[in-house]
């Protein structure tokens, strides 16, 4: 007979990465990496503080063109990242809005999604 094993992760993950992407209304003035970086280093002070300022967000890349990024953070600021980026509504006074596309403790989940796969 087949005996059941349950695995459990024994340590949480250090860092949890986010595919994001900001979408702005018009074809204004487009951030560059370090635009973007100060963008979400922004969102986190309005929201949380000088404290949320301090959490150490890296962006690991950036694509201008589609203005999608990916973001490394401690597993512990995951919360206070997704919810200050998920608030912030202007960038240089027009409206804006950041999307949550992906979230993973691995950044290798975040090289591919089955959602956009084409046969």
């Amino acid at each position: 007979a087949a005996a059941f094993e349950r695995r459990v992760l024994r340590r949480a993950a250090e860092h949890h990465y986010l595919r994001v992407r900001l979408e702005l209304p018009d074809a204004g003035a487009r951030p560059n990496a370090a635009q973007f970086k100060q963008l979400v280093v922004t969102a986190l002070k309005e929201l949380h503080g000088e404290v949320g300022a301090a959490l150490p967000v890296d962006v690991l890349t950036y694509e201008e063109k589609t203005l999608s990024a990916i973001l490394r953070v401690i597993s512990s600021g995951l919360v206070k990242l997704w919810s200050a980026l998920t608030l912030l509504g202007f960038y240089q006074n027009r409206r804006c809005a950041f999307r949550v596309l992906q979230t993973s403790p691995f950044l290798l989940a975040l090289s591919g999604n089955s959602r956009e796969l084409i046969l």
